[in-house]
């Protein structure tokens, strides 16, 4: 017992130890290091994702080296060193609190929750809960799936949403739970289900790959609203200026529509798919006025 104590004491400290304190914030770690550190994700597509020769590529990435280039400006310096961290959903938040890590470049949702610990940049994409269908079901809407066997994948806040929503609107579906996501599009597939209800980007992926995309149909009803942005340390509103302003440069020059466009309407490495998923009513309202809100009423 005793020295599980210990080793955990220690394991603690040598966090701790990892993340110098900065009086002035992370433009003033970023300067008196020459580094800045990125935290990418792995399979995230296509916000940030591994390519073919294992190195971060993505949506999220490109905003993310806009950042650097304009933290370099701030800073007067020539050169910035670019550290790439690997951050996994459980990790990403501690990594950017200890200073680890300067800036999340992936997908993730800002929530109220999560702006106790974090901050976020504008907003740069929404995700929302739809549902994916054969064409051949001439499923279109809530009302086409009463009295149907739907299915979600376990444990999501999708299932979630589906199973209130069936009960406040006695819809009478049958709602199913799959282990993962393939498993839920299969079930449709294989017609034992007439609709696989996910966040739609992740929808438009699994048609985009599946063996004829021309088959399916996603959605056009939004059932619920999650802003994804960058992730900022918090009280750091120098640093976050400067993110922030060239987020918000992007919008307004139009270069952050000419990024959507490569990555989410364009092929993409390493297997040039495409997600064919033009940009939402909802993110062309965050484009046309930048807001950091994680209220989902905001982006509807």
């Amino acid at each position: 017992m005793k020295k599980t104590t210990i080793t955990t004491l220690f394991t603690a400290l040598a966090v701790v130890a990892t993340a110098p304190v900065y009086a002035d914030g992370r433009l003033e770690k970023i300067k008196s290091t020459g580094e800045i550190a990125l935290g990418h994700r792995d399979s995230s597509i296509p916000f940030s994702y591994l390519d073919d020769k294992q190195q971060p590529i993505g949506y999220s990435m490109d905003i993310c080296k806009n950042i650097v280039e304009a933290v370099k400006e701030k800073l007067g310096m020539d050169k910035i060193n670019v550290k790439m961290v690997p951050v996994t959903s459980s990790t990403r938040i501690p990594l950017l609190a200890n200073g680890t890590v300067d800036l999340n470049c992936g997908s993730s949702t800002n929530t109220k929750a999560r702006q106790a610990q974090v901050t976020f940049a504008p907003t740069t994409f929404v995700t929302a809960t739809r549902f994916v269908a054969k064409k051949s079901s001439n499923i279109n809407n809530l009302d086409d799936l009463k009295g149907k066997t739907v299915v979600s994948t376990a444990g999501t806040s999708n299932i979630r949403w589906a199973t209130g929503a069936n009960e406040k609107q006695k819809l009478g579906m049958n709602i199913i739970p799959a282990k993962d996501h393939a498993e839920a599009l299969l079930t449709v597939n294989n017609g034992r289900a007439a609709a696989f209800f996910m966040d739609d980007i992740l929808l438009a992926g699994l048609v985009a790959t599946s063996r004829d995309p021309s088959e399916w149909m996603i959605s056009k009803d939004a059932y619920t609203v999650e802003p994804y942005a960058i992730m900022e340390p918090k009280d750091d509103p120098e640093f976050k200026k400067v993110v922030d302003d060239t987020i918000i440069g992007m919008m307004k020059d139009g270069s952050l529509a000419e990024l959507y466009k490569k990555w989410f309407e364009s092929p993409i490495p390493p297997k040039n798919v495409n997600l064919n998923w033009p940009i939402s009513e909802q993110l062309k309202k965050a484009m046309a006025n930048p807001t950091d809100s994680p209220d989902p009423d905001v982006y509807k």
